[in-house]
């Protein structure tokens, strides 16, 4: 019953957090009301279809704070456990703002479906309350706990982890490391040296914006600590070193889009 609250009381973040939390500036707070019709709109598009098919169970991950993170966790149809099976461990988009693990659970639920894997999907802290590196901290957190408990809990190969994420999830993903044998990355932001509306913009991207309002929420994460990160490979995954990448990744790129240029310049510095 406290994980439900807990959850139910999460979609509404955005208006709690303009009106409750002390330390965040006015140029925040307003951002966050507009944004909270939005956020319960794709909450509901991406949870609803779910409610009632009990494809997936929630666990509560502990973490090296006080707080524990959602996340779901996706079993193979086929419950045959004589031989480890795949893990994966995925997490979500959101600009480091918000979302919820059923975001890709769509995703979650074809990769264990189709290859026999248990695929967990893992929340993190949101932005403008939880600045870097918390977010970064709960992805760490998630992995060290599922690679430590996947074998007795489901049945899962630890030495077979692959990840995923998109967005910000897909920076989060980086986190795995060399643990991880592959990941897969949609419209990865790899790199956050640079606020949103500072970042190169490919020819065909629109002149108008309609969400340009938000951008402010967008660089909440980073902003009160880029000066002093801007070396920081953990944040910012494009300066890592090849040895410290999955053997094995794979960017999906969307060409209007204002994190394709460091997809881009990512992948050419991975292949030189």
């Amino acid at each position: 019953m406290l994980q439900s609250l807990r959850f139910a009381s999460h979609w509404f973040r955005n208006t709690t957090d303009a009106l409750f939390s002390p330390s965040l500036p006015w140029t925040h707070r307003w951002r966050l009301l507009l944004l909270q019709p939005l956020t319960l709109l794709t909450y509901c598009l991406k949870y609803l279809p779910y409610i009632f098919s009990h494809r997936y169970t929630v666990i509560e991950i502990p973490t090296r704070g006080r707080h524990t993170i959602r996340a779901i966790v996706f079993e193979p149809p086929s419950k045959d456990h004589t031989q480890l099976r795949p893990l994966h461990i995925d997490f979500h988009g959101g600009a480091f703002l918000g979302g919820i693990a059923e975001y890709n659970a769509l995703w979650c639920e074809q990769v264990s479906d189709r290859i026999g894997a248990v695929v967990i999907s893992a929340q993190y802290r949101y932005a403008p309350v939880h600045t870097y590196p918390c977010a970064h901290e709960d992805a760490e957190d998630v992995l060290s706990w599922v690679l430590e408990k996947s074998q007795k809990l489901w049945n899962a190969d630890p030495d077979s982890l692959s990840v995923s994420g998109s967005s910000a999830g897909a920076n989060l993903m980086f986190a795995a490391g060399t643990r991880a044998k592959a990941a897969v990355g949609f419209c990865a932001a790899v790199d956050l040296r640079l606020p949103p509306w500072q970042k190169p913009k490919p020819p065909n991207f629109p002149t108008i914006d309609p969400l340009s309002f938000l951008m402010p929420l967008f660089d909440a994460y980073v902003a009160p600590v880029r000066k002093e990160t801007l070396e920081d490979d953990r944040l910012h995954p494009v300066l890592k070193k090849l040895d410290d990448l999955p053997a094995n990744v794979l960017f999906i790129v969307a060409g209007v889009d204002i994190v394709a240029h460091e997809q881009l310049i990512f992948i050419e510095r991975v292949r030189e």
